[in-house]
């Protein structure tokens, strides 16, 4: 039997987060000036992250979410993305600015991209807060980046583990230690 422990090692503090969210905010309101723009929040991961970020929009927005699952309990992408809650309203003609937690494989956000496309957008983007590179499966054009980082197992700010620690307000690796225990 294996008992797993871990520790948290902070990333990105809360304030490095929130400055980089007011000017992530700041180049989208520019590139959007005089426009509608509707925010597509990936659930569960992003609404922490879209909550900050529509704070700081100086821009008319309008707010739908969709809920896709490709991680089942594991912490490694399944690479099979599945609609859990798909979204309430059209977005055809609209200016469209999907927003994601992290971007590993690009699985998910390539599958989303293309089933939003079909809906005939006026234009999609996609924010994203957390951008790992070196895990690419797909290649996906991230308009608003937060942060790259390297490949760490992450929580905080809206990413869990298991549920947990997305109530964190900063990001955190997450270091963990298997040990065996004697039967």
């Amino acid at each position: 039997m294996k008992k797993t422990s871990f520790k948290l090692e902070t990333l990105i503090t809360k304030e490095t987060l929130q400055n980089r969210v007011a000017s992530l905010a700041q180049q989208i309101s520019a590139d959007f000036r005089g426009e509608h723009l509707h925010l597509i929040g990936i659930l569960k991961g992003a609404w922490i992250f879209m909550a900050d970020l529509i704070r700081h929009l100086q821009l008319n927005t309008s707010v739908d979410f969709i809920t896709v699952s490709s991680y089942a309990s594991s912490m490694k992408s399944t690479g099979k993305v599945t609609i859990v809650k798909d979204l309430n309203t059209s977005i055809k003609d609209l200016n469209v600015l999907l927003i994601e937690d992290i971007c590993e494989t690009g699985l998910t956000l390539d599958y989303l991209t293309q089933k939003l496309n079909k809906q005939k957008p006026k234009s999609l983007s996609i924010a994203s807060l957390l951008s790992k590179f070196g895990k690419r499966k797909k290649k996906i054009n991230l308009d608003y980046v937060g942060f790259e980082i390297e490949n760490h197992f992450v929580v905080g700010y809206g990413l869990d583990y298991q549920e947990n620690f997305r109530n964190l307000p900063e990001i955190h690796a997450v270091q963990f230690n298997e040990k065996k225990i004697p039967n």
